[in-house]
């Protein structure tokens, strides 16, 4: 019977990404953390040197990092952009305003995987994204949260 693995959808960036990481994980930091490793064996007793332990932790970081990045670049498929200007899609930069708090903040959509709020990265899985995505400039759609509660947005630019 074969397994099915999971598709990770990735924009070309997101790849573009994992592939910078994962040359920096093999190339820089597994060197570093190996380095660190055989200094602290250098050091005698094992078992109760912090800079040992400190080092095998990051060593498997490091490495389950690397296993990570590599199941991810074996099995994603690149998300089309589409170049429809007016539509809000995968790919796309948006300016939106939240309705209630009277603020606005721009967010570009990307995949699941790529996703980081706090560089204003945001799912199109995430609420915002299911509510916002094959919208226009001018609507305004509710967003609907996990725990029941709503707020709206009103699609300002995108781009």
């Amino acid at each position: 019977m074969a397994i099915n693995k999971p598709v990770f959808e990735l924009t070309k960036e997101g790849v573009e990404k994992l592939r910078a990481e994962l040359e920096e994980l093999k190339d820089v930091k597994r060197p570093e953390v190996v380095r660190q490793l055989q200094e602290a064996r250098a050091q005698g007793d094992l078992s109760e040197n912090a800079d040992y332990d400190a080092a095998r932790e990051a060593q498997a970081h490091t490495e389950g990092r690397i296993k990570e990045i590599e199941n991810i670049l074996d099995n994603y498929k690149i998300i089309r952009v589409t170049s429809n200007d007016d539509k809000v899609n995968i790919g796309k930069t948006i300016k939106i305003k939240f309705i209630e708090r009277k603020k606005e903040a721009t967010y570009k959509l990307v995949g699941t995987i790529e996703a980081n709020p706090a560089q204003n990265l945001i799912s199109i899985e995430s609420p915002v994204g299911k509510a916002v995505l094959g919208t226009s400039v001018g609507d305004t759609v509710s967003v609907r949260l996990e725990n029941g509660n709503t707020f709206h947005v009103e699609v300002l630019e995108i781009s």
